[in-house]
């Protein structure tokens, strides 16, 4: 009996050096110097400030990070500078299609509002206009990207207008909306 219990004893001394083993592994803030470890937690500050949408001083920058992990992130930010300003420069054809969009999508809100207060006639006339100005959007949008292709870029998917593409002249399919939400709210006026 006696040995039965010195091995339960040495399995259970096991598992307790194999459990601090493995949480000396997960948690390397024991292997860090105190030097390694302010700058861990530093940096782990800037990032939750960062993550919350809250303003970082480049000096603080400069302070925690080497040198080539702050001029990484100068080159990125110079990156994100000139994809800005690239995107500001948009060209006009689209800004008309973009305008017969919020269009659209002002009549269709407008629909949902009257048909939710119960006035269905004057919704249908809203959905209907929706409907219409995104009829006038997708030839603009075929109009435009048939005389310069290169258009296509700024678009988030690609756009197919072909027989059994999912471009047709409502909000769902020009937004790629939940398309359920729509046919049941245009089947009140069925």
């Amino acid at each position: 009996m006696s040995e039965w219990y010195d091995n339960q004893k040495k399995s259970y001394s096991n598992y307790r050096e194999l459990l601090q083993e493995r949480i000396d592994k997960a948690n390397l803030r024991h292997s860090l110097t105190a030097k390694e470890a302010r700058r861990l937690s530093k940096l782990e500050e800037i990032a939750d400030k960062l993550k919350r949408g809250e303003n970082v001083q480049n000096r603080q920058l400069q302070t925690w990070l080497s040198d080539d992990e702050y001029a990484q992130i100068e080159a990125e930010w110079q990156e994100q500078l000139e994809l800005r300003s690239e995107l500001k420069d948009k060209p006009s054809e689209l800004k008309r299609y973009e305008e017969k969009l919020k269009q659209a999508t002002f009549n269709y809100n407008r629909a949902e509002g009257y048909s939710s207060k119960g006035k269905h006639n004057t919704a249908k006339k809203f959905c209907n206009k929706s409907e219409s100005l995104c009829e006038d959007a997708l030839e603009i949008l075929q109009e435009i990207l048939h005389s310069d292709s290169s258009l296509r870029v700024w678009f988030d998917r690609d756009i197919s207008s072909e027989v059994g593409g999912y471009l047709s002249a409502d909000i769902a399919s020009v937004f790629k909306d939940d398309v359920s939400k729509l046919d049941k709210f245009l089947n009140i006026y069925d």
